[in-house]
């Protein structure tokens, strides 16, 4: 396998230019898609839940058995619950998947986080949405975050899709 070297300034067009090329939504397309993502974003985060729940259970019995210095388990048990999380983790993947599928961006599972690109003036923004939140009604720019969110103005809702 050969390998290629890539220039810094070559690295950062390539990186502006997937920044581009990414899916973008006007605020309606964005919103009318809230039902199916949500939908998707619960399902990911009850799969999150689960498998840390099952992963505190399994810590919380192999410390038992240090401890112990050994202990009869119920292998059977153990194995189903290995088996629901194992469920449980491909839940969560295909279900990230199919919202990265649609172009929305996951930011933040726990709090079920989402963004929306979108070009407004020639740059992309991001439409921000909080599980919970009735509808968008905040964006931020790309490399500012949840802490730089603002209310959306009427430049913003005016935005028209560009691809």
């Amino acid at each position: 396998m050969e390998l290629h070297t890539i220039s810094a300034s070559r690295l950062n067009r390539l990186k502006y230019k997937d920044i581009m090329a990414e899916r973008t939504f006007s605020l309606g397309e964005a919103q009318s898609l809230l039902p199916v993502l949500e939908s998707l974003l619960r399902t990911a985060i009850d799969g999150k839940k689960l498998i840390e729940s099952v992963e505190a259970e399994l810590q919380e019995i192999a410390h038992r058995v240090f401890l112990n210095g050994g202990t009869f388990l119920n292998i059977v048990r153990l194995a189903r619950r290995k088996a629901e999380r194992e469920k449980s983790v491909q839940r969560v993947k295909d279900s990230l998947a199919e919202i990265d599928s649609i172009g929305a961006q996951v930011k933040d599972l726990d709090i079920g986080l989402l963004d929306f690109p979108c070009l407004v003036d020639g740059r992309t923004v991001l439409l921000c949405w909080r599980l919970g939140e009735k509808a968008i009604t905040h964006w931020h720019g790309v490399s500012e975050g949840f802490a730089g969110r603002k209310p959306i103005d009427e430049r913003i809702a005016k935005a028209k899709r560009a691809n």
